[in-house]
């Protein structure tokens, strides 16, 4: 089947992190659904680091794409009023809210539907940046907002005690607002996304050489941090380096304490320019993940339906032996690349015919 074409005003690199963190996050769920205890170590700690990856990049990506709004490459930079942005992403961000409970119904009915997850967090983020992008027209703005990323953080590591205490007492309301990937603290990474995002653009503005010194200057911070991490990590003797005990787990979901935020942030500067120089500078397309991204919504709804409500639950089936494990996400991840073309081609079939001469329309 030959791939689809990446439009035009799509960035490559950003295409191809996105992907890569659906494939980690298919990955975090097969883990959890398709083996058993039995596998121990390796399988625990697949599903941490995976868990890292996933979730992380697709919080910090809502951000760093968000100035494109405003700042198309190689075009002059906008200044919308603030009304007009919340009219471009505020109806989006609730989409995709409603889709993450939409989720919730299909795939987990025993949970409330309004159980918060990664995608209302997402959502969430598209509105909370609107004031954020609107203010970085002003100088000050990036350094202001960077400290209020720290200080949401810092504030939920102040009160975390508390809120231990707060979701025994309301579990109910902790549902909604303490479950999984919280807009508390996990707002703040796409707020760091959006600072990083604009500065990108900034040095795009300027020149290509400019812009590879970036993602250069991202790789070498990225480097720097996971040094960090792994020499801190050896100096303290943490018991378990890549383990759920090192981090904060309140409401049965995981935040990351302390040096997980130098792991977090080192992969994701790494990640990031990595794909910038495999995609952008060498040219690689690599379009099973231009795909994937291209995608990303539909196939995160279809992958949790086949591996969990289909495989694990109708069907019972378990892969624990590692060879039929990676083969059997090797047949899923193909699966929904083909599934994404198929999805892509019918959309564009639609769009034609919409556009065709006669076709009815909604006044």
């Amino acid at each position: 089947m030959v791939a689809p074409a990446a439009p035009r005003d799509r960035l490559l690199f950003v295409d191809g992190l996105r992907g890569f963190a659906l494939v980690c996050m298919v990955l975090n769920h097969t883990a959890r659904w398709w083996m058993d205890g039995r596998m121990t170590w390796p399988r625990y700690h697949l599903i941490y680091v995976s868990m890292t990856l996933a979730a992380p990049a697709f919080l910090f990506l809502v951000g760093f794409c968000i100035p494109l709004a405003v700042r198309r490459p190689g075009g002059p930079t906008e200044q919308p009023s603030l009304a007009r942005l919340a009219r471009r992403f505020v109806g989006r961000g609730l989409m995709v809210v409603l889709a993450g409970m939409l989720l919730n119904v299909v795939v987990f009915p025993a949970e409330p539907f309004w159980s918060w997850g990664v995608l209302q967090t997402v959502g969430l983020s598209l509105i909370a940046l609107v004031p954020a992008l609107w203010l970085l027209r002003y100088p000050a703005a990036a350094g202001l907002l960077l400290g209020a990323a720290a200080a949401l953080y810092v504030g939920f590591s102040l009160a975390f005690e508390r809120l231990v205490v707060w979701v025994e007492a309301h579990p109910r309301m902790a549902h909604l607002w303490f479950y999984e990937f919280p807009p508390w603290p996990w707002v703040s990474l796409p707020l760091v996304g959006l600072v990083l995002g604009w500065w990108w653009l900034d040095a795009r503005a300027r020149s290509p050489a400019a812009e590879r010194r970036y993602f250069a200057a991202c790789a070498v911070a990225g480097g720097a941090l996971l040094t960090a991490f792994f020499a801190l990590d050896w100096l303290v003797a943490t018991p378990l380096r890549f383990g759920l005990k090192r981090d904060f787990i309140l409401n049965r979901h995981w935040a990351p304490r302390g040096l997980t935020l130098l792991w977090i942030f080192g992969t994701l500067l790494l990640l990031l320019a990595t794909h910038y120089y495999v995609m952008e500078v060498r040219g690689r397309r690599l379009s099973w993940l231009l795909t994937l991204s291209q995608t990303a919504l539909f196939l995160y709804f279809v992958h949790q339906v086949v591996a969990l409500s289909l495989v694990n639950e109708r069907l019972g089936w378990r892969f624990n032996r590692w060879d039929l494990f990676i083969l059997a996400n090797a047949v899923l991840v193909v699966g929904l690349v083909g599934l994404g073309r198929l999805w892509i081609a019918a959309r564009r079939l639609a769009r034609r015919l919409r556009a065709m001469p006669g076709a009815p329309s909604i006044a």
